[in-house]
């Protein structure tokens, strides 16, 4: 049974005072594939918004200096098409009408579960358009071009056979580029429930004999040690290097 390729990343801004907070939500996202920035007050996130634009707006209602409510009217009126969720310890009918006709578009209340948030971002860009830009047909990174629509892989102007689920792993990965992805999601993704860490080992394996120049040093695929993999391009100098400290084709245990 053949596997949806993801859409592009959608970027989301996390507001909150909490580091903690900050820091684990953003790593809960960025591993089921949006581009995360955080700001650790109101006023740096009007900062961040003017200077760029922003899919979704995660904002704390309590924070100190400008307040949750003031500081989602003043980013509705700098970003309009954005798309505003209040995060809050707050559960009164007051507080959430106040949000609501500040601007904000949803409330969630804290504790949540990611699988909640996610279900109601999806719901806002849905909303606000955000789910509508069309997905790419060709991903290329570094001498890799992948093409979707006819399943072909070449690499430096080769092409390069892949077995379906070879395809959609490798697809799945770049559509998460330098995205630290979970072992858990790539099964479930692609095998469904109940495969093992054997077989997502397997394939990797595999893979890396046809996609890199030297697969006992990976330069494309990389072990996350005791997480998962993560696609990176070794042709951008921004990209995370290889780490040197951890075998990166024996040691992917958790």
């Amino acid at each position: 049974m053949g596997t949806t390729v993801p859409p592009p990343a959608v970027s989301v801004l996390i507001v909150d005072d909490d580091p903690a907070f900050r820091q684990g939500l953003r790593v809960s996202l960025k591993t089921t594939g949006y581009c995360v920035d955080t700001a650790r007050n109101a006023e740096e996130a009007l900062e961040y918004v003017r200077e760029r634009p922003v899919d979704i707006v995660l904002l704390d209602i309590n924070m100190p200096g400008i307040g949750g409510v003031e500081a989602c009217r003043r980013i509705r009126s700098v970003a309009p098409q954005a798309g505003i969720v209040m995060l809050t310890v707050r559960d009164t009918e007051d507080d959430m009408v106040l949000a609501l006709e500040a601007g904000a578009d949803d409330y969630v209340i804290k504790p949540f579960r990611l699988r909640e948030l996610v279900a109601r971002l999806r719901a806002v860009l849905r909303r606000t358009g955000g789910e509508t830009t069309p997905q790419a047909s060709v991903l290329k990174t570094g001498d890799l071009e992948l093409e979707l629509e006819h399943r072909t892989l070449c690499k430096a102007g080769k092409e390069v056979h892949l077995t379906p689920k070879e395809f959609e792993l490798l697809a799945f990965l770049m559509q998460h580029k330098d995205i630290p992805v979970p072992h858990t999601k790539i099964l479930h993704t692609i095998w469904g429930p109940g495969s093992g860490q054997e077989q997502l080992r397997s394939y990797v394996k595999n893979l890396r004999k046809k996609i890199e120049n030297d697969p006992a040093h990976p330069e494309y695929i990389l072990t996350e040690p005791w997480f998962g993999y993560r696609f990176r391009d070794p042709s951008d100098p921004d990209a995370a290097p290889p780490s040197s400290d951890v075998d990166d084709v024996d040691n992917d245990q958790e």
